[in-house]
Parts: structure tokens; C-alpha cells; sequence
């Protein structure tokens, strides 16, 4: 799936962008902007697609209120991460582990970074990907950008949670708040930008929920395995141990942990969907559903095996099933 910086033609919100545009145009740019919602509904490509703008990119319309062509100079410099007027924090990846938190040292070059004037562009911009990430320190060192604003400087802050922000820090942004996507317009999406057929577009606009992001990473052929699988497992009771043994043997090696974590997702959406249906009735469904959506986190935390997880998932579920019956 491409990165957000890399995506030109997807509009996560065309009310937010007009109001981006507007405030602009008016004079009224705020330095600080908190955009909110669910993930993978695209504030991080929000915050691309006004940064390109911001930086000078010329405005291409069909993409809408805020498009800008791949093509263009500005665009090629964000796709490559090399533009000196964009700074961007997001959680460090060091020896293919990805940071749990965005460091106080990160946090820090923003003060520095504004306090230069731009070099090439009106304004220089800044992307936290996501606030929520910023650890302690991190999140005061920030505090003392926003009280201070910096001078032809914006400052774009993700967030899916920001209710856990510091209410210093939201008090001094304005919000912008991104709905989950129409079905319709998601299946649309899908089927523009994949290969899959109408009736799969719809089964991952189903399966995504209000994200194109989420819809964007399923969009794969083993995605809909997988999916298919948990719910066969789930709906119909069918495990075979040897077909279990078999997938677990997938989840060696790092594409092995992104297999295994899109398993347990799926298995996870599955249950909830379950306890659901259940109408009232689905308490043992739901207690499931909550084990299940911690599972992969815990195993990393503590490095667990993996094929060793999913039987014991696979024996919870069982267990779930005989009390539910």
C-alpha cells in the first residue's frame, strides 16, 4: 500500500480541505491544525495533500480542493523525502522493529526547524504522524512550539485518540474531524486503484469500515484468504488442525509477523461481528474479541511464538463456542 505522501488522487475529506482552502485565503491560516478521526481514514494524506500546497505545488483541480500533480516539482521532492521546508515525525524504525513511541530528541529539531525561514517555499511545514505516538516529553517539547508559533511556519498534527493529547496542546490547534468513508465510495476506491473485480471491492469496503486506508492494505488476494479463513472459523466452527499448522507455518520472518497480525485482525473483526449478531447474547463473544485484539500486541511485547498464539486462539475460540452454544 503507498504511503500517504505518495497518494494524489484519494480526497479524505473534501468538506475539511475546502475549509483548509478558505481559511487560507482569508488570512486566517492557523499555525496549529489537529486533525482528528479514526485511523486509516486519511489524515496523514490530509496533511500531504495541504503540505504540498503550503510548499508551492501548483494546484491540479480534478484531484480536488487541495490536488497537486505527481508530477509537479514540489510533489517529486515530499515523494522523495528530501524537500528542506517539510519536516516529518513519526516512530523510528531500528533494526526492522518499528519505536513504540516518538522520542523527546525527534521533538526537539521542531524548534530548530522553525526557526529558520523557508528556502525554497512560502511556508515551512511540520507532520507529526501521529501525536498520539509522542511520549512524554516528546508532547512537552511540542507544547513550547505551539505556544511560541512560529513565524510562516504550520504545524499538522495526526491523531486518532485526542482525547489523550495534553488540553494544552488541543486548546492551541484548530480541529478538523474526518468522517468514515461511504461503503459505496470506498468499494469505488478499490476497485480504481486495484485490480479486484466489483463484488471484491464491495467485500473489502465491507470488511474496512469507514477507512480507506484499511481498504487500501486489504486490498489483496491474501487479505480475502485470510479473511475467508477467520471467518469460516469463526462462523462454521471448521478448524483442522493440520490447515492451522499450515498457516502457522507462514509466520516466520517479518512478512511472517505481518501475516500472523493481519490473521489475528481478521479473526478479531470476525468475533466482533459475531457478538453483534449475538443481539444481547453475546457476552462470551465479546470477552473474546477483546483477548483477541490484544494478542498481537502482547506477543511482541514479550516475543512469543506465533504458530503457539494462534493455537491458542484457535482453543479459545473452540472454548467460546461451547459456551455460547
Amino acid at each position: 500500500m503507498s504511503h500517504p505522501r505518495d497518494r494524489f488522487d484519494l480526497v479524505p475529506s473534501e468538506a475539511a480541505e475546502r475549509a483548509f482552502v478558505d481559511a487560507r485565503e482569508r488570512g486566517r491560516l492557523h499555525h496549529a491544525w489537529l486533525l482528528c478521526g479514526p485511523e486509516g481514514i486519511g489524515k496523514a494524506t490530509f496533511a500531504y495533500r495541504a503540505a504540498r500546497t503550503l510548499l508551492g505545488a501548483r494546484h491540479d483541480a480534478p484531484r480536488g480542493p487541495l490536488g497537486a500533480a505527481p508530477g509537479d516539482p514540489v510533489s517529486q521532492l515530499i515523494s522523495a523525502q528530501s524537500h528542506p521546508d517539510l519536516l516529518v515525525l513519526e516512530r523510528l524504525v531500528e533494526g526492522g522493529k518499528t519505536k513504540k513511541s516518538i522520542s523527546v530528541d525527534q521533538a526537539r529539531d521542531l524548534p530548530e526547524f522553525f526557526a529558520k525561514s523557508p528556502s525554497q517555499a512560502p511556508y515551512r511545514v511540520a507532520i507529526i504522524d501521529a501525536a498520539d505516538d509522542l511520549n512524554v516529553n516528546a508532547a512537552n517539547a511540542l507544547l513550547k512550539v505551539l505556544e511560541e508559533p512560529p513565524e510562516r511556519g504550520v504545524l499538522f498534527l495526526v491523531t486518532h485518540a485526542p482525547g489523550r493529547l495534553l488540553a494544552t496542546i488541543r486548546s492551541r490547534c484548530r480541529r478538523l474531524t474526518f468522517p468514515a468513508m461511504e461503503r459505496s465510495d470506498i468499494a469505488r476506491l478499490v476497485e480504481r486503484q486495484t485490480e479486484l473485480d466489483t463484488a471484491e471491492a464491495d467485500r473489502i469496503a465491507d470488511m474496512a469500515r469507514g477507512s480507506p486506508g484499511a481498504a487500501l492494505a486489504l486490498a489483496s488476494s491474501t487479505s480475502l484468504a485470510l479473511d475467508a479463513l477467520a471467518r469460516r472459523w469463526v462462523d462454521e466452527g471448521q478448524i483442522d488442525a493440520a490447515e492451522a499448522l499450515s498457516v502457522a507455518d507462514g509466520f516466520r520472518g517479518a512478512e511472517g509477523q505481518a501475516r500472523f497480525e493481519a490473521l489475528m485482525e481478521r479473526l478479531a473483526a470476525a468475533v466482533r461481528d459475531r457478538a453483534l449478531a449475538a443481539e444481547g447474547r453475546g457476552e462470551a463473544w465479546s470477552e473474546l474479541w477483546g483477548r483477541l485484539t490484544d494478542l498481537p500486541e502482547r506477543a511482541a511485547a514479550v516475543n512469543l511464538d506465533r504458530a503457539d498464539l494462534l493455537a491458542a486462539a484457535l482453543a479459545d475460540l473452540k472454548r467460546t463456542r461451547d459456551r455460547a452454544a
